[in-house]
């Protein structure tokens, strides 16, 4: 199972970091969302699954640990906030500059350049 959670992990991080190296500003913007996911996922797995251990503190022999959890939802708070921030760049960029390739040209498209002065 942990080989499964890892490989799926490393597929997700992987398409990610794939997107965020292309061109375009959307498939910048969902490659940060998975990137974002696979983050989420790893700091879950991080924590481990407890079974029959107690979620509060007391006579109980063995306690989850609700850190992992704690971040992971504060995480997925951050990232909507952070996802709904870049799309909004996105749209503004794109009308803007009239295309949504990231660095405002479109590849092949010749851009004219004056001498200063």
């Amino acid at each position: 199972m942990e080989f499964l959670v890892a490989t799926g992990i490393g597929v997700v991080t992987a398409t990610g970091i794939y997107l965020i190296l292309r061109g375009r500003t959307w498939p910048v913007v969902i490659g940060l969302s998975l990137l974002g996911y696979a983050v989420n996922v790893f700091i879950f797995a991080m924590g481990r699954l407890w079974l029959d251990a107690a979620p509060i503190l007391g006579a109980a022999a063995r306690v989850a640990d609700p850190l992992p959890q704690a971040l992971v939802l504060t995480a997925i708070v951050i990232g909507f906030a952070t996802t709904g921030f870049v799309i909004e760049l996105a749209l503004r960029s794109r009308h803007e500059t009239g295309t949504d390739h990231v660095d405002g040209h479109e590849p092949g498209e010749q851009t004219s350049r004056s001498a200063p002065g």
